[in-house]
């Protein structure tokens, strides 16, 4: 008796092509059960965990009122739900909220510019300068909140009771331990 007959099959019973595939999916198997790999993020090996403070610009939040923003948890030493690139990382703590005032550039008849109040009545735009703090993992390339990177330049989206915005990171504080 052949080990391979003319039809294809190992010893007259089992097609080759059936045998490669079932040893295909049985090397398989055995590769995600007994050698499942490394586990949790990529940013967590190496790290310590240090107290962070974040200052974020808000421009042009359109709101009717901002002292109502202020009234449901949007405080200082409050707390907000962040959202870093889609992906929620949970509440942080407010240190500070700045309002800045609403300026216009005006030129001036010696041909100098300065900048004064703007003095629309009906201008429902905000401008915002916010401290969060909390605690955050450094890694080699910089301080990670959740499993996101926390840079200069990148949005925050805040999100709380009757509130919903996004924001641009200005500036990352580490402390040195």
């Amino acid at each position: 008796m052949a080990i391979l007959d003319s039809k294809g099959r190992l010893f007259g019973k089992i097609n080759i092509l059936d045998f490669g595939a079932a040893l295909v999916i049985v090397l398989v198997i055995v590769g995600i059960f007994f050698f499942p790999g490394t586990t949790g993020s990529v940013a967590q090996v190496g790290t310590r965990t240090v107290p962070i403070e974040v200052d974020l610009a808000v421009r042009g939040l359109n709101v009717r009122d901002p002292e109502r923003l202020f009234e449901k948890g949007f405080t200082k030493g409050g707390k907000t739900n962040v959202i870093i690139r889609n992906q929620p990382y949970g509440q942080i703590g407010i240190k500070s909220i700045q309002v800045l005032p609403r300026t216009l550039t005006v030129s001036q008849p010696d041909g100098s510019v300065k900048e004064l109040p703007d003095p629309r009545i009906n201008n429902f735009s905000t401008d915002m300068l916010l401290t969060l703090e909390g605690k955050a993992q450094i890694t080699d390339t910089g301080p990670v909140l959740g499993n996101s990177k926390v840079k200069i330049g990148m949005p925050f989206e805040l999100e709380g009771f009757n509130y919903n915005f996004n924001a641009t990171v200005i500036d990352v504080r580490v402390e040195n331990k």
